[in-house]
């Protein structure tokens, strides 16, 4: 079995070395290092190329905003999956533009953090409840804004179906039940999506059609 690969960027030894070891009793999760500021995580996931990259916001040198967006820049594939003591609107909407996968406080535990890390891997959408809804909110167009592109124009009806019930939480499965396809039918429409959309996640994919107008918080509950 393939392990995920796990880069840990916080400049807290502590946190990085509590992280390493929750993420270690996993069969399926390979710690490849830890960086102590953004400079570091940069450097580090050129040179070592993990699947998911944990972040954290106030970090030395370079902060975890400005490290996610030079990976992402560099390395559209990694997934990063930011792990905060903070939910200020600032830091999450600015990590999200810049590609973050996903956005945890760090009161969650250790297994909501590995089913997290597993999630994003997968490309599905994490992002922590105290969070979600003011995502939602603020990349939804002002009423009245046409949206720039027509979705038909980029996705098929049957994109845009998945990624209405994405934009709800729903898991793979929970979206294949209620479209009556199979999960290995819904994991080929999100790869369409991701290539179309040129993204590597849930969360990217659903925030480029709020701000796009495709979904609106009508489709949200």
């Amino acid at each position: 079995m393939d392990k995920i690969k796990v880069l840990i960027a916080d400049d807290h030894a502590v946190v990085r070395e509590g992280t390493r070891q929750i993420l270690e009793q996993e069969p399926d999760i390979q710690v490849l290092g830890e960086a102590a500021d953004g400079d570091e995580a940069v450097r580090l996931a050129s040179a070592t190329q993990p699947d998911v990259v944990i972040m954290d916001v106030s970090m030395p040198k370079v902060d975890g905003i400005s490290a996610t967006k030079q990976i992402k820049t560099q390395h559209p594939k990694i997934a990063v999956l930011v792990l905060s003591a903070y939910d200020d609107d600032q830091f999450v909407f600015s990590l999200l533009e810049a590609g973050a996968a996903g956005y945890l406080l760090k009161s969650v535990r250790g297994q909501e953090l590995v089913q997290a890390i597993r999630a994003v891997h997968a490309g599905e959408s994490v992002l922590h409840p105290a969070v979600a809804r003011k995502v939602l909110n603020h990349f939804v167009p002002a009423t009245g804004k046409s949206p720039r592109q027509r979705p038909a124009e980029v996705l098929s009806e049957r994109e845009l179906d998945v990624l209405r019930l994405a934009s709800q939480g729903l898991s793979n499965q929970d979206i294949a039940d209620k479209l009556c396809l199979s999960l290995r039918t819904v994991q080929a429409h999100f790869s369409h999506i991701f290539n179309k959309l040129q993204v590597s996640s849930r969360t990217e994919a659903v925030v480029r059609a709020l701000k796009e107008g495709w979904v609106t918080l009508d489709d949200v509950p």
